[in-house]
């Protein structure tokens, strides 16, 4: 019995241990392992899309391109090498660009997850034919992250990354977000990014007002802007317009008749328009450096880093400042000028030309520290002379040939007037309309030049000076920027604004990073830069150097003229805006006696086309002054028998106390002379109104 159960026990294992049976069990291992395999698979599937999705994309290679605003918010500049780029919503942009954009690039664009399986499958056999990557088969989604975060080089890392990038942004943005940015990526050719610009550049009008045959046409131009763009070859354009419509009905968006029809419509494209100059290149020029130290960061950086600065610059003014240049040095060849205007009660700078053609050369004259200022150095003279009440408008002074010593006897000086013109008796007002020259070195040597010194820094005037006799003359270069902000502090009644040129900066989600705070100091007493504005306005009045102006400005205005045998100056105010003008050669070339009267027309010009809109001011009378009328001949008071008084003002305490006596008659004295008027703003006024 026992030999039995074994022999059937044995029968029995061997029946089961049949080859069908081993191979049952070896299909059960191998699905188990493939059901783990599968599980696993999808595990790591989930966790690396929940990676995807967790960290974040790249940082755009396209950046919104930063952008210069001028002071009402007008755009100056985009800084990104002349791209046109308009951003729009998507409900902005025509339902039939939409449906042509999808038919051409991704017909199946709301049913993949970022690539598209049987096109990269057919693009891989075609690759693998010619051993290359020769064709793409690039979703919506993958050219905008190609666009976005990688170079166009035909490479398999590139096309890896590219997929990568393109389900990253599907587990991150919905569809309609892809579409928008791809479509306000999307290069049309001619500097043209994204469908706003490209509809405005080649029809002129919205993006939402596109019919269809416009719609195809420029739909079917990213594929090639070289070889499809009407601008260069209109028979191309049109076979791809015809080829997007065709796409379209196959893909059921329009029917066969719609396509007929927009085929055979005329379209009217725009012609293309060349480049306009650039406006304020000089200016730009500056806010770049000077937005890139504000930074810390590269110019190229700063171009491409999507920031919003904005500016103190007024393009009306900046227009009109360029447009006058060019009108008054049409007729000069070679001959240069720099104009730069800045606001005195905040400093902001208004207007800055650096050269007459800013395509032709890039020298910013306006900073250049190298051209004598001449006679418009004088009112600082006399400013620190005032300042320190040893001479009033009416100190007078022998105009005549005279040689002056100085470092303590040892050297003399020989000034002289231009053309050898002297007139004798002079008083400070006539001195600065005339720009005697020998009454300044008399006032320098008087203050004492350290102090003339001492007040041309405190007036924001950096370059070097001696205390030389021929101080007083200007021949001590200085720049135009300089002397526009000294004389903003004459117009600012004595305190001085640091000049600035960009109010703010944001980044490109509107974070503030700079914001200025222009520093002010009083570095003058109100009343004497009052008095200095009474008699600089004499410069263009009757007699003065400037009065061949005089019937272009019909508003108060103060400056001083200068001229060297090589430069040409007029720095002047309003009391909202300092000018200097500066007119000469770069080389070392003297200016002829035509060339020396452009700064005055310039200067003059400018200020009234930039101001034409705000009404004519007199300048605010500060306290601390007088107003009275004093004969010019004697300069004590005028009284009712002085034929030719002047009103004059005066630093409260300076005037003169005593009346005129050369008019009395025999039986008149001072003491019984009647004065002339009271002197007043009133009076000051109605004297500017009637002449």
């Amino acid at each position: 019995m026992a030999v039995a159960d074994i022999h059937n026990s044995s029968s029995a294992r061997s029946d089961s241990d049949t080859p069908l049976s081993r191979w049952f069990r070896r299909l059960k291992r191998l699905g188990a392992l493939c059901v783990s395999s599968l599980i696993l698979t999808s595990a790591a599937l989930i966790i690396i899309l929940l990676f995807m999705r967790s960290q974040a994309l790249p940082v755009s290679k396209m950046m919104p391109a930063t952008e210069l605003y001028d002071i009402h918010g007008e755009v100056v500049e985009v800084m990104n090498g002349g791209i046109n780029q308009q951003r729009v919503t998507l409900a902005d942009i025509s339902p039939k660009l939409i449906k042509a954009t999808l038919a051409i690039e991704d017909r199946s664009f709301y049913h993949h997850y970022g690539f598209d399986v049987r096109g990269i499958a057919r693009a891989a056999v075609v690759n693998l034919q010619h051993m290359s990557k020769v064709q793409g088969a690039g979703t919506i989604t993958q050219q905008l992250a190609r666009n976005l975060y990688l170079s166009h080089e035909r490479t398999w890392t590139r096309k890896i990354k590219e997929t990568y990038y393109a389900v990253q942004m599907e587990l991150q943005m919905d569809k309609d977000e892809i579409l928008e940015e791809y479509l306000n990526q999307i290069y049309y050719g001619h500097s043209t990014y994204g469908i706003q610009a490209a509809a405005r550049l080649f029809f002129g009008k919205n993006a939402a007002d596109l019919s269809l045959a416009e719609s195809a046409m420029l739909a079917g131009i990213p594929k090639g802007p070289r070889y499809y763009s009407p601008y260069y070859d209109a028979v191309n354009a049109k076979d791809r317009q015809k080829t997007v419509l065709q796409t379209m009905v196959v893909s059921g968006a329009i029917t066969q008749e719609e396509a007929d029809q927009a085929a055979k419509e005329k379209l009217t494209i725009r012609p293309l328009e060349p480049k306009k100059p650039a406006i304020a290149g000089y200016f730009r020029d500056y806010v770049r450096s000077a937005a890139a130290e504000m930074l810390a960061v590269s110019e190229e950086q700063l171009e491409d880093g999507g920031f919003k600065i904005y500016t103190t610059l007024d393009l009306n003014a900046q227009k009109a400042a360029e447009e006058v240049i060019s009108q008054q040095l049409s007729k000069f060849n070679e001959i240069q000028a720099a104009l730069v205007a800045i606001d005195p009660r905040n400093g902001y700078i208004r207007a800055m030309v650096g050269g007459r053609n800013y395509g032709e050369n890039q020298y910013n004259r306006v900073f250049a520290d190298s051209r004598q200022p001449g006679s418009a150095f004088k009112p600082i003279v006399y400013a620190t002379a005032l300042q320190q009440k040893k001479y009033t408008p009416v100190t007078r002074v022998k105009s005549e040939p005279t040689t002056f010593t100085y470092d303590n006897g040892r050297q003399t000086y020989t000034p002289g007037n231009f053309g050898n013109t002297y007139y004798d008796w002079i008083d400070l007002r006539q001195a600065i309309a005339k720009s005697d020259n020998i009454f300044a070195v008399h006032t320098l040597l008087d203050v004492g030049a350290d102090n003339v010194i001492d007040t041309a820094r405190k007036m924001g005037i950096h370059s070097p000076m001696k205390p030389l006799p021929s101080l007083a003359l200007g021949t001590f270069p200085v720049s135009p920027y300089e002397m526009a902000s000294a004389f903003a502090i004459f117009a600012n009644q004595g305190v001085r604004v640091e000049p600035t040129a960009i109010v703010r900066i944001e980044d490109s989600r509107g974070k503030l990073l700079h914001e200025a705070h222009p520093a002010e100091e009083l570095v003058l007493d109100p009343p004497s830069t009052y008095v200095m504005t009474h008699l600089m306005e004499s410069v263009f009045e009757q007699g003065g150097t400037g009065s061949r102006v005089s019937r272009v400005l019909k508003r108060p205005v103060a400056g001083k003229t200068g001229t060297t045998n090589t430069d040409a100056w007029l720095v002047g105010y309003t009391p909202e805006l300092s000018t200097a003008v500066w007119v000469g050669y770069d080389k070392d070339r003297n200016i002829s006696a035509v060339e020396s009267h452009l700064a005055a027309p310039i200067f003059a010009e400018f200020t009234e086309r930039a101001l034409e809109s705000v009404p004519p001011k007199l300048f605010p009378m500060p306290e601390g002054v007088v107003s009275v009328y004093i004969d010019p001949v004697s300069g004590k008071l005028a009284n009712e028998g002085c034929p030719a008084s002047r009103m004059e003002a005066f630093i409260a305490g300076t005037e003169p106390t005593e009346y005129c006596t050369q008019h009395l008659g025999e039986d008149e004295d001072a003491k019984t002379a009647k004065p002339k008027g009271n002197g007043s703003w009133w009076e000051d006024l109605k004297r500017w109104w009637n002449e």
